[in-house]
């Protein structure tokens, strides 16, 4: 337990050490709150949709774990290159032990991530709407910074190359996102894409947050929950297999 305490403090300080990498990491989400949020918010009120500001924060909020989660997996792979990887593998601790710290401290600096886009939306104008269920919400999100982290640093494992990384995780994330109902309502939208968007995870994380904050819900919150603790034991498990076949 001490090595996982240790990994998961590092990962934090390495975040709050980075002064550029805190603030830049929120211009993304500024950005899709202000272009998206007031720019389309008049077409989608007119659409009869209600307020597109209230629907698109949660979105925006899984955003910044999303993307935030998955690239920890770079630092696997900067600690290999680097030669940092070799002196924590031969510690005396296992590696399943490496990989659960590792996965703590990028899951946490993903959740503190999302926590301050959640403040940054809320300061911009959403308003949440039953404040009891904000520690769901706060839970959804852990949830979905768990599983995207694990998730890089389970295809870290088997990578060794950043650029390679980068654009495999360019190609994971983004179709991830867009059909996750982060910027749009999945109710109604054509069979093929409500299809797709049933196999995304990041959906039900999206949903779960959007219904625990506005109380919209898509798939039912006892559904998002159960299936995002579901997927990220799995990817826990697996992130635990790859990672113990790592050579440094």
């Amino acid at each position: 337990m001490s090595a996982i305490y240790i990994l998961w403090k590092r990962e934090l300080i390495r975040y709050f050490r980075s002064k550029a990498r805190l603030v830049g990491s929120l211009g993304q989400p500024l950005l899709f709150l202000v272009a998206l949020g007031f720019g389309l918010g008049p077409v989608f009120a007119k659409a009869g949709q209600g307020n597109y500001f209230q629907f698109l924060g949660p979105g925006v909020v899984c955003m910044g774990i999303l993307f935030t989660g998955v690239f920890a997996g770079i630092q696997v792979i900067w600690d290999r290159q680097f030669g940092f990887l070799k002196e924590t593998l031969v510690a005396p601790v296992t590696r399943f032990e490496i990989m659960l710290g590792k996965t703590l401290g990028g899951a946490t600096v993903a959740f503190l991530q999302g926590c301050f886009v959640l403040a940054l939306t809320m300061l911009l104008g959403f308003r949440v709407q039953h404040l009891y269920l904000i520690p769901l919400a706060l839970t959804a999100m852990f949830l979905i910074a768990l599983f995207f982290t694990a998730l890089g640093i389970s295809i870290a494992s088997i990578l060794e190359d950043m650029q390679g990384f980068q654009l495999i995780m360019n190609f994971v994330v983004q179709p991830v996102f867009f059909l996750s109902g982060a910027l749009f309502p999945l109710a109604g939208v054509v069979s093929f894409l409500s299809i797709i968007s049933s196999f995304d995870p990041l959906a039900y994380g999206v949903d779960a947050v959007r219904g625990s904050l506005t109380g919209i819900t898509h798939f039912g919150l006892v559904t998002d929950f159960t299936v995002l603790v579901v997927i990220s034991s799995i990817v826990l498990a697996l992130g635990s297999y790859l990672f113990s076949r790592v050579e440094a």
